[in-house]
């Protein structure tokens, strides 16, 4: 099992960080690089969860999403071609002084097949730039995300 920790820090809120952590439509894949389109699947969505399958390149996962407190949001693994156990994703975003706000990450990789334990090793020996390098991407996104929707109300 692989634990891997991150931190980025982003000029948006918590809740436009939120809101694209959530935002399960169309063009996924441009705020999280892992989750192609022709994989996203919504099974059911309240106010503050949701029951999501997305992957990408031949590995998928059903994730339950929740929000109910909007500073942390987890992401329960609870079916997929490689991952099982205690596998997920814990968003923790704490707003600074500053205006700004800390995002730190937990990805847990819990391989429940051959596959999946070797690609665990793999994430536990050398994943953490990868992941590492994934949210940046997406902090990048949702912030410009951000900078488009307030031009737009310029």
């Amino acid at each position: 099992m692989a634990t891997i920790h991150l931190h980025q820090t982003t000029t948006a809120t918590p809740e436009q960080f939120l809101a694209g952590l959530t935002d399960f439509g169309p063009g996924r894949a441009k705020i999280f690089p892992n989750s192609a389109d022709g994989y996203l699947k919504v099974h059911d969505q309240g106010p503050y969860q949701a029951d999501v399958t997305e992957g990408s390149n031949g590995i998928w996962e059903r994730l339950h999403y929740d929000w109910s407190d909007p500073h942390r949001i987890t992401m329960t693994t609870t079916d997929s071609n490689l991952w099982g156990g205690r596998s997920g994703h814990t968003y923790t975003l704490t707003p600074r002084p500053d205006g700004k706000t800390d995002v730190d990450v937990v990805v847990v990789r819990d391989g429940k097949n051959l596959k999946g334990r070797l690609l665990a090793i793999l994430v536990a020996a050398g994943g953490k730039r990868a992941l590492a390098s994934a949210l940046a991407k997406t902090v990048k996104a949702i912030e410009a995300r951000n900078d488009q929707a307030t031009e737009g109300n310029s």
